[in-house]
């Protein structure tokens, strides 16, 4: 009965399937690329930017879009990045607190429940006017968490780190713990932060909601009077979730060139080696360029295509599609032989938000690749046309491989 049966998952047939050899490998993930015209009948962000070289890649190689969850599912920037690693984000769920910490190096133990921190700026009667605070400087998100570092609950561990920016992560350590709660952001100004409150009726759900509140508590109390981050909000709940690794699944030794700590955690999670202290988009081809001999697969983040596009800035992000852009000649001066360049989401300016909509995916090999000659351009109405179609994020691994000759035949 095929219900008594063991059904193949996709990542049990990559590892089955995969080999080693001595190809190389690029992806290049703009955060948020998609998008979708200011106005009607007009032009997306993508469409808009001047891109010469990303044009070039999508008449020599293939295009498509392509959906990082599901049709008509808004991803996290978590789950958008899962699957284009090819982990199934409905099957592996990862909460942001645990990309947060590993992102910046903390290591959790099975008593740790973590959660991504925001710093952010509440009028007299709580309410919230600015979830960012002012996108307030990575030095001031510092000064500002040792304000509330010692700050301590009843029976746990309580460590608070500063991120980026206006982000924090708050890790609890200690038994009996769940992460099993909601969110305190209501993910939009003109309200109030949510009360944490428990998911399920266990125990340690509410134990540790209960833990929770004490803590927003006290730290309201201390910060109250500073601007413009004069209050917190909590978000992404998880516990550390134990992944196969890239090399178990793809056999890939695999290397992550981001700048922002959440994508340098969940490369990190899936056992990429992380490069540290990495700023721009110049460091991250810098690096590029001096480890190439020393892996196969490079996953390089440009997170601020996302960054422009929550801020509404059409333009904004149209400069910086442009300017990632203009490296391309540097990544294929080394030859590879896949660059697949696509978005873990799309952020259409217009929306100041994630959205459902497919993320264009321009894939380029140095062989077996279908052209299509009506594509003449990288963009999402180019993409329609292209000759991958729509499909989901978890094939893009196993095509990427596959074009690298690293997967063998599936049966006889």
């Amino acid at each position: 009965m095929i219900g008594k049966e063991k059904i193949m998952s996709e990542l049990d047939l990559a590892t089955s399937l995969s080999r080693p050899n001595d190809t190389k490998m690029v992806l290049l993930v703009m955060d948020g690329l998609g998008g979708l015209p200011a106005r009607a009948g007009g032009l997306t962000e993508l469409e808009t930017a001047r891109t010469p070289h990303l044009d070039a890649l999508a008449r020599t190689g293939m295009v498509g879009l392509m959906h990082p969850v599901g049709i008509g599912i808004t991803p996290g920037s978590g789950p958008g990045h899962l699957g284009l690693f090819g982990y199934d984000p409905l099957k592996y769920l990862i909460g942001r607190g645990v990309l947060e910490a590993v992102g910046i190096g903390q290591n959790l133990t099975d008593k740790d429940v973590a959660a991504r921190g925001n710093f952010c700026t509440v009028d007299e009667n709580g309410t919230i006017t600015d979830r960012r605070a002012g996108r307030i400087s990575t030095q001031e998100c510092a000064r500002m968490v040792e304000m509330i570092r010692d700050i301590s609950l009843p029976h746990v561990e309580v460590i608070v780190k500063p991120v980026r920016e206006y982000r924090f992560a708050l890790i609890l350590r200690g038994e009996g713990l769940s992460p099993a709660l909601n969110e305190t952001d209501p993910q939009k100004v003109g309200l109030r932060p949510h009360e944490a409150a428990p998911l399920d009726q266990s125990k340690e759900a509410r134990k540790t909601a209960d833990l929770v509140n004490q803590w927003v508590s006290q730290v309201r109390d201390r910060i109250k009077d500073q601007k413009p981050a004069n209050m917190v909000t909590l978000r992404g709940w998880a516990k550390e979730p134990g992944l196969p690794t890239f090399l178990d699944v793809f056999k890939l030794h695999a290397v992550a060139l981001a700048v922002y700590p959440m994508y340098k955690g969940l490369a990190g999670l899936v056992g990429m080696t992380v490069v540290e202290g990495i700023n721009d988009l110049e460091n991250q081809l810098s690096c590029l360029e001096s480890n190439w001999d020393k892996f196969d697969f490079f996953f390089i983040h440009h997170k601020y295509t996302d960054s422009r596009g929550e801020d509404g800035d059409f333009e904004g992000k149209v400069a910086e599609i442009e300017k990632v852009d203009k490296v391309i000649p540097r990544i294929l001066k080394l030859e590879p032989d896949v660059l697949v360049v696509t978005g873990d989401h799309s952020t259409p300016s217009i929306l100041k938000s994630h959205s459902w909509h497919p993320v264009p995916i321009a894939f380029w090999a140095k062989k077996y690749v279908r052209l299509n000659p009506d594509v003449t351009g990288f963009g999402e109405t180019q993409c329609l046309r292209g000759s991958l179609g729509q499909f989901l994020a978890t094939s893009l691994m196993p095509l990427i491989t596959a074009h690298a000759l690293r997967l063998d035949k599936y049966g006889a």
